[in-house]
């Protein structure tokens, strides 16, 4: 049996391949990667959710999503500088682990720029009357009942800039996993773009 050789130069093309990928991802909807897991510290515990990958920058690597100021995680990405993702393509099988540094855009030209880019239909979101979350006596759509069946029009739209961040993650450290039969990788990159083995 011939051990299969891995060295640093090919960790660092795994790495600018997993970014191809990701920037990708932000346009195709379909991608593996174009929905993400968020982790945030509520207190004393982890709370998880998926957010929509909607920039990536690629030097420096920061990632970028959109979310309602009103929402608990707003209130826990303001709370902790730090916060933690996770993507995963099952058909590849690569797992991508980050620890980020958080940036809140709101009411600037980065969240301005967002929200520029921002479909009608999605805007329609953050016009709601009630903050995620909120418990309610009975259900409700949370968008204006006027625009249920419609998209608002431009001017509507405006209403729900008020209640939009843009959440920029710098990243400070990435965990990169791929599964093989023979020998899975794993890897990690520091900031200063360090690459160090890693046990699976």
């Amino acid at each position: 049996m011939i051990l299969k050789k891995i060295n640093k130069s090919d960790l660092e093309d795994i790495y600018e391949r997993e970014k191809k990928h990701l920037v990708k991802a932000v346009k195709n909807g379909k991608s593996p990667y174009h929905i993400f897991t968020l982790s945030t510290i509520n207190d004393d515990s982890a709370e998880l959710r998926m957010v929509v990958l909607r920039k990536v920058n690629t030097n420096p690597f920061k990632l970028f999503f959109n979310s309602d100021i009103r929402s608990p995680k707003a209130n826990q990405l303001k709370n902790n500088k730090y916060c933690n993702v996770l993507f995963y393509d099952s058909i590849r099988r690569v797992q991508m682990r980050f620890k980020c540094l958080i940036t809140i855009n709101y009411k600037n030209n980065i969240s301005q720029a967002a929200w520029n880019k921002t479909a009608l239909q999605s805007r329609k979101c953050y016009m709601g009357p009630y903050s995620p979350s909120s418990i309610l006596k009975e259900w409700h759509p949370n968008v204006p009942i006027d625009c249920i069946e419609r998209d608002p029009i431009e001017e509507e739209s405006q209403s729900g800039f008020k209640n939009f961040m843009n959440i920029e993650l710098d990243i400070i450290k990435a965990d990169i996993l791929e599964l093989h039969y023979n020998g899975h990788i794993r890897f990690e990159v520091l900031k200063n773009n360090k690459f160090n083995f890693l046990s699976a």
